[in-house]
């Protein structure tokens, strides 16, 4: 009698574009709107309140930090997730490049059907709201250097969960215009 072995397929994702409704359950896309309001004698537009933040829980405050990121070789290894139970964080990129965003609903810590993955365009940033997980910041094409927005303060404000081995993310070759 022969043996037919079962081996277990390890899901590869696929990035689906990053867009305010799409990402809403987990937090705020950082983009220009629709109707900038003029500043600076006409010489300027302010894009108003873009993001929700929540800092200043349990004796928290805003803090403003750069983040620079390696960029990683694809199709992308997932490696764990993230939470920050008592604020949100954002991070807006600087070099205006594609970037992953991995995230799963707050929560039970996060298992492979649970993920949703999204490209972020070089003039987007995001916005986590508390609670959610998320994998640290993917950086795509070329290292990347972020401004982050974050509590700073006492307290315990991070949690980690690993995923398990082998999961990846399929990512289209950069499009030069």
């Amino acid at each position: 009698m022969s043996k037919t072995r079962l081996e277990k397929k390890t899901p590869t994702f696929t990035a689906r574009p990053l867009t305010r409704h799409a990402f809403a359950p987990y937090g705020d896309v950082i983009e220009a709107g629709d109707t900038p309001v003029a500043i600076n004698q006409g010489m300027g537009a302010r894009h108003l309140d873009l993001a929700a933040l929540a800092l200043t829980r349990e004796g928290g405050r805003p803090a403003i930090s750069l983040v620079d990121c390696i960029a990683e070789p694809t199709p992308v290894a997932l490696r764990l997730m993230e939470r920050h139970p008592l604020s949100s964080q954002a991070f807006v990129p600087l070099a205006g490049q594609r970037y992953l965003v991995v995230v799963a609903h707050a929560g039970a810590p996060p298992g492979p059907n649970d993920l949703a993955v999204f490209l972020a365009t070089g003039d987007q940033g995001i916005n986590y709201h508390a609670g959610v997980w998320h994998h640290p910041m993917i950086a795509l094409d070329h290292d990347c250097r972020f401004v982050e927005v974050h509590r700073g303060g006492p307290g315990a404000n991070c949690d980690e969960h690993d995923l398990p081995a082998g999961l990846t993310v399929a990512v289209e070759p950069e499009r030069k215009p």
